[in-house]
């Protein structure tokens, strides 16, 4: 299982979000827990900038976008739509 840390950026768009991506959000993250489920939530390496980072799908337009702190450890550090990645 992966431990997950929350950045406090995160935690702020978190909390402005509507509440229905926040439900859905709180769906995958659980899923997001067992690597097991990672193919199901797309989950994917980011490049450029971001090439230290990883991203996965809440849905259709959200991501949530995370690093690894160590194998078993991720801080989550955005969540939105395409334009965190700019």
């Amino acid at each position: 299982m992966i431990d997950i840390l929350y950045s406090p950026s995160f935690i702020r768009k978190f909390n402005k979000l509507e509440n229905g991506l926040r439900e859905d959000a709180l769906q995958k993250i659980p899923l997001f827990k067992d690597k097991k489920n990672h193919k199901i939530l797309e989950v994917h390496k980011l490049n450029g900038k971001f090439k230290d980072y990883f991203g996965f799908s809440v849905n259709y337009k959200f991501r949530i976008v995370f690093r690894y702190i160590s194998k078993n450890e991720v801080l989550f550090t955005d969540i939105g739509d395409h334009d965190i990645y700019k």
